[in-house]
Order: structure tokens, then sequence, then C-alpha cells
């Protein structure tokens, strides 16, 4: 048995367990039952049973749960439709998730595999600088499906090209609206002199 402040005080009945706990005005709870004897201590088991939650929803808020999304093509996908679908794809990588990208085969088009392994090459080629292939190209009944998983180091670096890039049109920005706050304020002294 231990007490509430870490001391342990030795091998007890149940009924004297319990009767200190009740003096102490706390409950007597079971810490590890496989133990031979079994270990209990005296403690606020709603107080106890609070920390807990607490910590578990704090060590859930630092997790991320990576989802899976799906991005369908067609072998005849046009090529503003993949550069949509492809940005898309981009920003749930940037997001931290999976992505499927999925060819559908309808009708006749199973005919001609090379055309969706042609799009699967082109999708490969456009996330390469964000992700790796989780599940390379294969076929699922109608379908030919790949899976790519952000790579944290490609994802980085990438933020952090672009987000210099970012920056540096801010301040350009910025510095051309001084420069026509001060045009606009060279013109109205003049128009007062």
């Amino acid at each position: 048995m231990v007490a509430p402040d870490g001391e342990p005080l030795g091998i007890l009945p149940i009924a004297d367990a319990v009767a200190r706990a009740a003096g102490y005005a706390l409950d007597l709870v079971e810490v590890a039952p496989s133990a031979d004897p079994p270990v209990c201590r005296i403690m606020d088991y709603g107080k106890f049973k609070y920390e807990k939650s607490k910590k578990a929803k704090e060590a859930k808020k630092k997790q991320h749960v990576m989802h899976l999304k799906e991005i369908k093509f067609h072998p005849k996908t046009d090529d503003h439709d993949f550069d949509f679908k492809m940005d898309h794809a981009r920003k749930f990588l940037l997001k931290g998730d999976r992505v499927k990208a999925t060819i559908v085969f309808r009708g006749r088009e199973i005919t001609h595999i090379e055309f969706g392994k042609q799009m699967i090459e082109r999708v490969d080629a456009v996330l390469a600088d964000l992700a790796q292939i989780e599940m390379a190209a294969k076929m699922e009944g109608r379908n030919m499906i790949s899976i790519y998983v952000p790579d944290k180091a490609k994802v980085r670096e990438y933020t952090r090209k672009h987000g210099i890039d970012e920056k540096k049109k801010a301040e350009e920005e910025e510095a051309e609206d001084i420069d026509i706050n001060a045009d606009v304020e060279d013109d109205a002294a003049e128009t007062e002199d």
C-alpha cells in the first residue's frame, strides 16, 4: 500500500487499507493488480481520472491525423482539368494528407491501359517535389491506383522556399505603396503652393 504522498505503508489486509483510505477521505485504488502482492494507492480517483483525460487530450492535440484524399482521372482527362486536380493534390500534401490518384477506365478504355500509365507517370512527375510514392500504380478492377505520401523534408523545403517568395512580394508591394503615397503627398504639396 502507498500513501497519498508516495510513502510506502507496507503490506496491509484489505480491511485495514480501506480504513486508512477512509481516514484520509480518499479512495483506495489498485495500481498494479498483476504484482505479487497487488499494489494499492490512496488517492482522489476522480482527480486522477480528470488529469489522465486532460493529458490524453493534450497528446491528441499535438498529433496530426493523416487522411487519405482521392483524386480521380480518366485516361482522356484534359490538361486544364489535370492541372486543376493536381493543385488540389498539392494542397492536400502540404496539409499532411495522403493522396490517392485513381484512373477510372470506362467502357472500351480498359483496352488501352497504356494511357492510364501515362497519366500516372504525369502525376508522379508533378508530385515528385512534395511526395513519395507509397504504392506504385496497380490495377484494381477497372481502376488504376497509386498512393502518395507527403515527404516531410520536401514539404518543409517547398514551404520555406515559397514562404520567402511571399515575403519578398509583400515587401515589394509595401515599398510600392510607400512610393505611391509619397507621390500623392508631393502632388498635394504642389497644389497648395
